[in-house]
Parts: C-alpha cells; sequence; structure tokens
C-alpha cells in the first residue's frame, strides 16, 4: 500500500532551538500553541489557564538553559567561577598550589675566640674553639618573626692552604698590641616560619591513600615524616615516583665541606602534599600499598582473588574486595599500625620581608664543638659570645596566592615540561620555586649577546611594604640551584639583579567652571595611580603616555589638558623618601609615545601619594 507522504509531512511541527531566556521562549511557545492548537485554548493573557502553562513552560525552559550554560562554562578553567570546579582545574592542569612564601635572609654569625700561639710565636685564631652552627638555630626578628637557619655553618671550615674561609678579625690586644682574642664571622642562609612536631595515630587497619590534615594554615615546608619503626617517608611529586634526590657533603678539592653531591634514595614510603587554596590546609596523602606486599609487585597477582576450588565439588557465596587490588607498592606504601611524626614549618608572608639590621636575637642555639678537647670555660665563653645580624634586608616572602592567581598559571602549566627548552618553561619553573627557598615577583629572560646558548634572567623582590626591592643573594642562590636540576646541557641561565626606575607624573588640566578643582584633581591623581600600580608592570614594558592622556581627558570634570603629562625621574632620597638609585632620561627614552626602559629595567610609581602632582585652571 503506498504510503501518504504528504500527510506525514503536514504533521511535523516547526521547531526552533534559538530561545534561550523566559521572554523568548514565551513568545515561541505561544506562537506554537496558536498555530498547533487554535482551537483548544483561545485565550492566552497573563490571568488565564493558558498563560499559566505557557509560564511554566517557560520558566522550566529557562531554568534549564541557565544551568545549561553554567556547566558549559565551569569546563573552562578561565570561565570557571565556582571555586570547586576552579581547584579541580587546577589540579588536573598540575598547578602547583602553594601557600605563602617564606621570607629568606642571608644571617651573619660571628663569635670571639681566644688566640694560639704556634712554635715561632705567630698568633691566630684557637682552633679548638672553633664551633659548628647548626642547622635548626632559630633568630626573632621584629614582630616575634622567627627565622632558622638552614644549612650548618662551619666556622673551622679551612683552604688547602691552612687559611680560615671565614672572617678574622682581632677582637682585643694586650699591653704590647699582641692579638688576643679574635672575632670570627661567616654568612649563613635563614628562612623564616615558626618548626612545630606533630604525632597521628595510625590504627592497624590498612587504608589506601590515606590522608592526614596538618593542624596549622600556610604550611611552606614539610622537613620529615618518621613512624616509631623509624622508617621516613619521602615527599614526592606524585606518588608514582618511587625515587627521591637527596643530597651529601662532599669534600672539595681543597679539603672542605661545600656543595653536595646528588644521590638517588629509594623512596617506598611516600606521601604527597595537597593544599586547600580556600581554607589554608595542608593535607598529606600517603601510598595505597602495604608493606607485606612482594617488592616486584608492580601488577597485583589475581590468582591471589582466586577461589581455591582444587579438589572441592561444591562451594557457597562469596565476596571479593576489590580493595585487594590496591595492595601494592607501586603506588607506595600506607602507614599502618605505627604513630607518625611529622615536623613542618609554616608562616610566611610580605610582613616577613624585614628590613636589614633587624634579626639580630637568637632564640635557640644548635651549637657543636667538633673538638673534644675544649674546655668547659673556653665553649661557654664562645656561647655567650655568639651574636648574628642580617647585613642585607629579607625579602622573598609573599602572600598566598588568590584562586585568580592559581588560574593565570594553568596555561603556562600545561605547556610546561620537566625540562626548560623554552622560555615558558623557564618562567614556569621560577614561579614553581619551592616556597621554603623564597619566591621572585617578577623575571623576564633575554638572550645573551656574548653566548646564542645563554640568556639573562632578570629577576625582583618584594620588600615588606609591598615595594620592588633587589633580590637577595640567598635567594638568587637558591634559584641558580634549583634551575640547573631542569635546564639542557648546553645551555646556560646568568641571573641579574632588575634596575629599578622609580618615576613621577605631573598634569596641568582646565577644569569645567562648574566643577571643584581640587575635586576633579584628585579624582584625575586616583585614576593615574589605578593605572601605574606595580601590580600591571612586567620588566621591560614601558608607559605609554597616550594612556595617561586618555585617562586625563575621559576624568569626569576635565575639559581640556593645559601641559602634557610628564614623567618626572625620581632618584636616590627626595624629601626624606627613599628611591632607587639608578636615573634616566626620559626625553632620550622616547619611542613612538612610550618611554621605554632600558634592558632589564622596570619603571615603579613608588610612592603614588606623593609622586602624582596635578594643577588645574
Amino acid at each position: 500500500m503506498p504510503k501518504d507522504i504528504k500527510n506525514k509531512l503536514k504533521n511535523v511541527s516547526s521547531r526552533t532551538y534559538l530561545a534561550k531566556d523566559f521572554d523568548s521562549l514565551r513568545a515561541d511557545l505561544l506562537g506554537y500553541a496558536k498555530t498547533y492548537f487554535p482551537d483548544k485554548i483561545q485565550d492566552f493573557s497573563e490571568s488565564s489557564l493558558g498563560g499559566m502553562l505557557l509560564d511554566f513552560a517557560a520558566m522550566v525552559g529557562d531554568n534549564l538553559s541557565f544551568y545549561l550554560d553554567h556547566q558549559f562554562n565551569e569546563l573552562n578553567p578561565f570561565t570557571a567561577i565556582e571555586p570547586d570546579n576552579v581547584i579541580s582545574h587546577l589540579r588536573n592542569a598540575g598547578v602547583d598550589i602553594v601557600t605563602a612564601s617564606p621570607a629568606v635572609a642571608e644571617i651573619t654569625f660571628s663569635i670571639q675566640v681566644p688566640h694560639q700561639e704556634n712554635s715561632y710565636g705567630v698568633r691566630s685564631p684557637n682552633r679548638t674553639a672553633l664551633p659548628i652552627i647548626q642547622q635548626g638555630t632559630v633568630l626573632v626578628g621584629p614582630g616575634g618573626i622567627k627565622f632558622t637557619l638552614i644549612e650548618d655553618i662551619n666556622m673551622g671550615s679551612q683552604f688547602k692552604s691552612g687559611d680560615l674561609r671565614a672572617d678574622v678579625s682581632i677582637a682585643g690586644v694586650d699591653y704590647e698590641g699582641a692579638p688576643t682574642a679574635y672575632n670570627i664571622s661567616q654568612k649563613g642562609i635563614c628562612v623564616s616560619g615558626q618548626e612545630t612536631t606533630e604525632t597521628f595515630f595510625i590504627p592497624n587497619v590498612h587504608e589506601p591513600f590515606r590522608q592526614i590534615d596538618l593542624g596549622n594554615v600556610n604550611v611552606t615546608e614539610v622537613i620529615s615524616v618518621y613512624d616509631t619503626n623509624g622508617n621516613q617517608y619521602y615527599e614526592v611529586s606524585s606518588l608514582v615516583d618511587d625515587v627521591v634526590y637527596g643530597g651529601k657533603l662532599r669534600p672539595d678539592a681543597e679539603g672542605a665541606l661545600v656543595e653536595q653531591d646528588m644521590e638517588i634514595i629509594p623512596a617506598p614510603r611516600r606521601f604527597v602534599k595537597i593544599v586547600d587554596p580556600k581554607t589554608k590546609i595542608t593535607t598529606l596523602q600517603f601510598g595505597g600499598g602495604t608493606a607485606k606486599s612482594l617488592n616486584d609487585d608492580i601488577i597485583p597477582d589475581p590468582s591471589e582473588l582466586a577461589l581455591k576450588l582444587y579438589g572441592k565439588k561444591t562451594f557457597s557465596r562469596f565476596v571479593i574486595d576489590p580493595n585487594s587490588l590496591l595492595e601494592t607498592k607501586t603506588l607506595g606504601i600506607a602507614p599502618v599500625n605505627t604513630t607518625l611524626s611529622i615536623k613542618y614549618r609554616f608562616g610566611g608572608g610580605l610582613s616577613h620581608n624585614v628590613n636589614a639590621n633587624s634579626i639580630n636575637t637568637i632564640e635557640t642555639l644548635q651549637i657543636l664543638f667538633p673538638n673534644t678537647s675544649i674546655t668547659k670555660a673556653m665553649s661557654d665563653g664562645v656561647k655567650q659570645s655568639i651574636a648574628a645580624i642580617n647585613t642585607q634586608p629579607a625579602g622573598g616572602g609573599l602572600n598566598p596566592p588568590t584562586l585568580d592567581d592559581l588560574r593565570a598559571a594553568i596555561a603556562s602549566t600545561r605547556n610546561s615540561q620537566a625540562r626548560m627548552v623554552t622560555r615558558s618553561d623557564l618562567y614556569a619553573r621560577i614561579f614553581t620555586l619551592p616556597a621554603r627557598f623564597g619566591r621572585v615577583y617578577r623575571a623576564m629572560a633575554t638572550n645573551n649577546p656574548m653566548n646564542p646558548l645563554a640568556s639573562n634572567l632578570y629577576v625582583i623582590s618584594l620588600d615588606r611594604e609591598g615595594r620592588l626591592t633587589v633580590s637577595p643573594d640567598a635567594l638568587k642562590k637558591n634559584l641558580r640551584k634549583y634551575l640547573n636540576e631542569f635546564r639542557l646541557v648546553s645551555d646556560a641561565v646568568d641571573i641579574l639583579d632588575t634596575r629599578v626606575l622609580n618615576f613621577g607624573v605631573e598634569f596641568s588640566i582646565v577644569t569645567h567652571p562648574s566643577s571643584n578643582k581640587s575635586t576633579v584633581v584628585q579624582e584625575v591623581i586616583a585614576n593615574i595611580r589605578d593605572i601605574l600600580t606595580i601590580e600591571n608592570f612586567q620588566i621591560g614594558q614601558p608607559i605609554v603616555t597616550s594612556d595617561i592622556v586618555n585617562i586625563i581627558v575621559n576624568t569626569e570634570g576635565v575639559i581640556a589638558i593645559q601641559e602634557m603629562p610628564k614623567i618626572i625621574p625620581r632618584v636616590g632620597i627626595v624629601n626624606g623618601r627613599e628611591y632607587s638609585i639608578i636615573g634616566f632620561e626620559p626625553s632620550k627614552m622616547n619611542i613612538k609615545g612610550m618611554i621605554v626602559p632600558m634592558e632589564g629595567g622596570i619603571f615603579e610609581l613608588r610612592y603614588p601619594d606623593f609622586d602624582i602632582i596635578g594643577t588645574a585652571s
């Protein structure tokens, strides 16, 4: 029998999927109802039954459209707004979520020791009294901020010639002018924050991937994790990493203890550190295996889960535990029936960037005298003479990054590799420097004209006031060691200081007769300050004078610019305010309306309340 194609086509109703909001959905539904149901309902006013049905259907469609758009936006890390979804994107992209960064300070430790005299009558510091100031020594700065020494300082370290590596000066002489005591001083690196130890009892129940929350926020470093059997748990970037890289001190060619030899340490017991950016709480997640698993148990043996049916003719119902498949050492060993002792350091931020000569109190002294023949009176005298001071400001401390700050790192992290091939890789490594070593605020890499395989890396940090300051040498040393592990064999990176160019802005405007001149000038100053804040500047970024002009002319009450805005250099001490010592001439740096800094330079409006000067007429 032939099909009635005409009737079938007639019964097909036209539909549109362009409507997204309530009004457009209701309009489409109204047209649909009038077209296909004209003899059923004629009244579609708001107070009628037909109007109510249209409103209900349009409301459902509007809600579905909203949540569809919302869910679609949440799939993109740059449009997601729900914090939990943003955090999921960060973890999927591999962004290292960190807390506040501690400050790094180079502390000069000095002691006073008596003299010794050789057979020729030549006097020198008594080597017997030279101690080792051990890591863990705690100093206190302003506001009770604590700084901990992270490396041993051997005051008796010497060159092959026998001369001390430390700085030596005469502290006292006798009536003949011969030295009777010497000052011995040497520098060590300290990081800010407090150290504490927490213990956690682990029951005799195997829990794969056990998680433990630490009690303090802004944990910058997990120093050590041990159980009651003396087993050490190592921190890794991923639980699939079964080895870690450590170091041991070695004597160099001159017989002194200097750099460390890297060694590979098996890490069957390991953990990863997870930071919640909302609460700033740090969680340690351990492996999923048990110590009973075989060392070569890469994949669990399925036969261990099979029923022992040999010789049996019948069997009852049984249950297989899927968790048994996780009892492998592939992802590390989970602690069971023990007590974990976790030692960590917490605390940091901009407030830890203290000024020079402000860290001078020793709270806890860890000291060792290698020479056991020293007398108690001599050792007590050396201990009482110990002094410490930071001759340079502490730097590298930063407040915890916001979700937006972390979100901005997703693109570079996704493109990063386990080695530095491109400049994006270099920047990703710089800004993921472990928090315990401090942090760089701005960085820029340029080609080295002297070496095609090398790059010049300019870095800058912030002081405790949030102003640009030269990165301390201790931070640059840490950065050099860290980057060296990721560079290619033939590549080189020279770390240089960024040159800070402080400036001010002067302008003169014509205001509307009905406007208050003072109010308009203050509004212009506020607008200029917003666009010239240091958060908007990178190393090498120029000052665009047209942007300043645009801000001025678009301020309400301004009808003309009487005198074009000028960039005024600020150098040295001006009215009691301290600026950078580097001067510049804006007229010689003007390129097509942009004031371009020299290579490795960055502009900073250091005191916006004083350095933006405006007049009105």
